[in-house]
């Protein structure tokens, strides 16, 4: 089954990347990309229950993921909120789990774990169905 994905990052060259990963352990289609949190909370307001996972940076071109993460929380309908950035210590991982988050992990040292993760959301969904 196909694992919707919002994904909430400025750099584009990021998308393919995260995509590009993704596909190598399950069905993710992006469902929006979009980067600024203003973009980001808009498109979850009007697309309820239209996304699986959401991938969320905390640095945006405007705003942050800190203030996706909140708004993802009230629209997730069981969808699974991940933070992917290099931002991620060990106080701001709480502060984003505080916040909403399911997990949060470090671009440059959590790659792998972020993709098990997501592969895990993967597999759950092919369970669910």
């Amino acid at each position: 089954m196909t694992v919707k994905m919002l994904l909430v990052e400025d750099r584009p060259q990021v998308w393919g990347l995260v995509l590009d990963l993704l596909s190598t352990v399950g069905d993710f289609t992006l469902a929006k990309a979009v980067s600024t949190e203003a973009e980001a909370n808009l498109w979850l307001e009007e697309n309820p229950g239209q996304w699986d996972l959401a991938v969320v940076d905390l640095v945006l071109e405007q705003g942050t993921g800190l203030g996706v993460l909140a708004r993802a929380r009230q629209h997730a309908r069981g969808a699974k909120i991940v933070v992917f950035s290099e931002y991620i210590t060990q106080g701001m991982r709480k502060h984003c789990l505080e916040l909403g988050a399911d997990e949060a992990f470090q671009k440059s040292t959590d790659t792998k774990a972020f993709v098990d993760y997501c592969a895990g959301v993967a597999a759950s969904r092919r369970r669910d169905r």
